[in-house]
């Protein structure tokens, strides 16, 4: 079956998400009552901006018992050594057998889990919750438990569940752009990730489990707290298969908006600014011999495009949809043979039903988290399933994101169409006249997507340097907090470590007249690193929150393993958490206050 029947079950129905369409609801007018942003309050109104001071340790650890302070610091320091970090899993397991299991949990409880595990359940996590909520920081809570497979398992189960029947059946997969075929040397989508979660596909009751943690993880967020997150992963929800089959239509469907603008002369433009005349595109489209020239012209009518003889890339994303004649007619044209081919892809019946399942998952956890009042934040993955997975993030913007932000997507800035992603999606969102909310993060995949695009041979999706990203970072920030400026509606999470990234957000806070008070931008931590940015901004009025991970001891190990080479990343070239814990330790000491109790 094509792809486009598959498409169709995102119509609004009975656990369903509404139908898949970037068609702005008009043309002239912002569609919707949330399109004119809300005045904001008066400005007298308001206390001043608070100054944030990330230098004063007394205040940044002011929630921390000196004995936590210490296990930082040990913790951290050990997450610094190349030595015992590349033997940190025989180390473990060496403990393991020496103490037993029981004195083995209460071990890691006292140093690596204690630092980043909020706990092993919904209950016993709820007192850090709190503690921490007491001064100012909240909480995005993610089940931390991740199957432990071996290599070859996770290989085993990646390439049944990303290969398609008509590929296996040696139809399909040729059709297909290399970044988005299963390839069995990265198969084990864990290599060269060093703090994600990784979810494979077992079965379809695999996935409702999954689902059934998620609504757990949401109720726990919502007895927490009014304005907690929780995190969910897309590959958690459904088989990967129709996530790269998906982002591939996704991918030479905008690929081809590119060509057509190559064509009249509009290469190299910005997303935004690059706009086709419909006369043109209609010419071009016939001599393909594509359909008929009086089919062509209904595809664009004033009625679907508006009158102004142009179309931009999200008018040309709303013609992939199941109630356009174009889409019985998606071809593409095959960059290497010159031939046409088709867009959609065939799916089998077990298959279509495989996607409908996901898509009812992903509805399913919208609405739980909408009665919690708990904001659902979908997390981005590999660049090879993010197509797919931002177009169904969209999906569900548009049907819960109606009178504030209850979804959030993510936004990876190492990747070098941040900025054009960013932009569209802010548009859309302004034509349609629904809530826009995202996190930005720089992004946790690069090692292995750099090592995927050279081995297969596509260009490198990450930008160069950390300059760039940095640099990308920034831009991609200050367009939405420019939006913020006009649109009350609209929240960003700035999920950042950097000290840096954090001051530009709150110098151009300032400058643009963005109150902490209207929590339009919060900010966002792992638990267990950067107090000093976290519990600053939170005790100066700031919305920040802590990204905590739970789940039993064992469970949580190959989380852990990989949480500890990220901090090997991050500590070895900043010294400036550990020096300000010494600082407050070496205060407490002197003063006599080394029992300090928190309150």
């Amino acid at each position: 079956m094509a792809l486009r029947r598959v498409v169709s079950a995102l119509r609004p129905g009975p656990a369903r998400l509404a139908r898949l369409s970037t068609a702005p609801v008009t043309r002239e007018q912002p569609a919707g009552p949330r399109a004119v942003p809300e005045p904001r309050e008066a400005e007298a109104a308001r206390p001043p901006v608070p100054a944030v001071d990330f230098g004063n340790a007394q205040e940044a650890y002011r929630s921390r018992r000196s004995w936590e302070l210490a296990r930082s610091l040990l913790v951290l320091r050990l997450c610094a050594s190349p030595a015992l970090l590349a033997r940190h899993e025989q180390l473990l397991l060496l403990a393991r057998r020496l103490l037993g299991q029981r004195l083995f949990d209460k071990l890691m409880k006292m140093t690596f889990y204690g630092q980043f595990v909020a706990g092993e359940d919904q209950e016993s996590i709820q007192p850090l919750i709190q503690h921490n909520r007491a001064f100012g920081v909240g909480s995005i809570l993610d089940y931390g438990v991740e199957e432990d497979l071996s290599p070859e398992e996770a290989e085993r189960q990646e390439m049944e569940s990303c290969t398609s029947a008509a590929e296996k059946e040696g139809s399909g997969a040729s059709k297909r752009e290399k970044q988005y075929q299963a390839h069995r040397a990265f198969g084990d989508r864990r290599d060269g990730v060093i703090s994600a979660r990784t979810y494979f596909y077992a079965s379809e009751a695999k996935c409702d489990s999954h689902m059934e943690t998620f609504l757990r993880c949401i109720e726990a967020s919502g007895r927490a707290g009014e304005d907690g997150f929780s995190a969910i992963k897309l590959t958690a929800l459904g088989r990967p298969q129709f996530l790269l089959q998906f982002s591939d239509v996704l991918t030479k469907w905008r690929r081809f908006f590119h060509q057509m603008a190559a064509e009249q002369g509009k290469a190299g433009l910005a997303a935004m600014d690059t706009r086709l005349e419909v006369a043109a595109l209609q010419e071009s489209v016939a001599k393909m011999g594509i359909a008929s020239r009086t089919e062509i012209e209904n595809w664009f009518t004033a009625e679907t495009l508006g009158v102004s003889g142009t179309l931009d890339l999200l008018d040309w994303g709303s013609l992939i949809d199941s109630r356009t004649e174009l889409s019985k007619h998606l071809v593409v044209p095959n960059m290497q043979t010159g031939q046409l081919e088709p867009l959609l892809s065939r799916f089998t019946q077990e298959e279509e039903l495989q996607v409908t399942r996901m898509l009812q998952r992903m509805d399913v956890l919208a609405k739980k988290a909408s009665e919690a009042g708990v904001r659902l934040m979908v997390d981005a993955e590999q660049t090879y399933f993010q197509p797919a997975i931002s177009r169904l993030t969209l999906e569900m913007q548009r049907r819960f994101n109606v009178e504030k932000p209850l979804i959030f997507g993510t936004y990876q800035c190492y990747l070098k169409d941040a900025y054009d992603n960013v932009t569209l999606d802010v548009e859309l969102a302004r034509r349609e006249g629904w809530c826009f909310g995202a996190k930005l993060v720089r992004g946790a995949y690069m090692a292995q997507e750099r090592a995927r695009a050279a081995e297969i041979g596509y260009e490198d999706p990450i930008n160069p340097t950390y300059e760039a990203t940095s640099a990308m970072y920034h831009r991609c920030l200050d367009y939405v907090l420019e939006e913020l400026k006009h649109n009350s509606t609209a929240q960003v999470m700035v999920a950042s470590h950097n000290e840096d990234t954090v001051r530009f957000t709150l110098r151009r806070m300032e400058e643009l007249g963005l109150h902490p008070a209207d929590r339009q931008v919060s900010f966002g931590q792992l638990l267990g690193m950067c107090d000093q940015i976290s519990f600053p901004l939170g005790q100066a009025g700031f919305p920040v929150y802590k990204y905590v991970p739970y789940g039993p001891v064992m469970e949580v190990l190959p989380y852990l393993s990989r949480r500890a080479l990220e901090n090997s990343g991050v500590v070895k070239g900043a010294l400036r958490e550990r020096q300000l814990l010494w600082q407050e330790l070496w205060r407490r000491l002197r003063t006599g206050s080394l029992f300090h109790r928190p309150a």
